[in-house]
């Protein structure tokens, strides 16, 4: 799904400074021990035409990998629409109207700079993966995805810009702060610079306890005992997920280092 868009436009984040390290390539952390292999990669759901985050490391790890691993797999094909809308009309499913204008807001932002969905890292993997022949599996049902959205706190997610009185609708202006916001963090992903996502992250915490626990805390948990798992059975695997889960205090990296299980940046 797009809730790592949603968690920016939550977090309303500003941008931070440049970069420290030049350019890089995104990037991706490995799991493993004598017979198993788990790359972790952070994906951006929306992204430009630009296809050069596909080269190097991010390939490398790929073709490696016999598997690939998504947060959730969306309905495609010419019936997605319909499956969508019907799985959010479901009555135990359905998504907060907040939740989904904050979403909405998210994307036309990111659509300003030139960024779509289908260019998203995790639809171009999925589809690469399925032209080679590789299976593809999901963490997360996207049933469990638009249960948890219906479940945000309602003042978390309308999530105006902190300028914005209440009731006051968003502003030419404030989109123009929030495409920006999303052409940095985009940016920020294709170098490899894990700071803004730590950034937005402590700002989602701070401005929403309980959406941030419900978005990324309690999710990073339990990914991160699926990959423990993961661990038991032969093989390479290639887990991607929004960056966002792979940053900060509660990461899954972090969930994994609690367990005994050490992660290592490969590129």
């Amino acid at each position: 799904m797009v809730n790592l868009l949603a968690a920016a436009a939550l977090a309303a984040a500003t941008p931070v400074g440049p970069p420290v390290q030049p350019a890089m390539e995104p990037a991706i952390f490995v799991v493993h021990d004598a017979d198993t292999t788990i790359y972790l990669f952070g994906t951006f759901h929306a992204l430009d035409g630009d296809p050069h985050w596909f080269d190097q490391g991010v390939r490398s790890a790929f073709e490696q990998s016999n598997e690939l691993v998504l947060e959730t797999l969306l309905p495609e094909g010419p019936n997605a629409a319909q499956q969508l809308s019907q799985a959010a009309a479901t009555p135990s499913v359905r998504p907060s109207t907040t939740f989904l204008a904050t979403t909405r807001m998210a994307i036309t932002a990111s659509r300003a700079e030139g960024m779509q969905v289908d260019n998203g890292a995790d639809t171009v993997l999925r589809h690469i993966a399925e032209a080679e022949g590789k299976p593809v599996e999901q963490l997360e049902t996207l049933q469990f995805q638009l249960n948890m959205f219906n479940h945000l706190p309602a003042t978390a997610a309308a999530a105006p810009p902190p300028t914005a009185k209440v009731g006051q609708p968003v502003q030419d202006e404030s989109m123009q702060d929030l495409s920006k916001t999303m052409a940095d963090m985009q940016s920020a992903w294709k170098r490899g610079d894990q700071s803004v996502f730590v950034h937005m992250l402590d700002q989602l915490d701070a401005a929403s306890p309980d959406t941030y626990r419900m978005m990324f805390t309690e999710r990073n948990a339990r990914w991160a005992d699926w990959i423990a798992a993961r661990l038991q059975t032969p093989g390479t695997v290639f887990v991607a997920v929004g960056a966002g889960h792979l940053a900060g205090k509660d990461s899954v990296l972090v969930r994994l280092a609690e367990k005994g299980i050490a992660s290592e940046r490969v590129y």
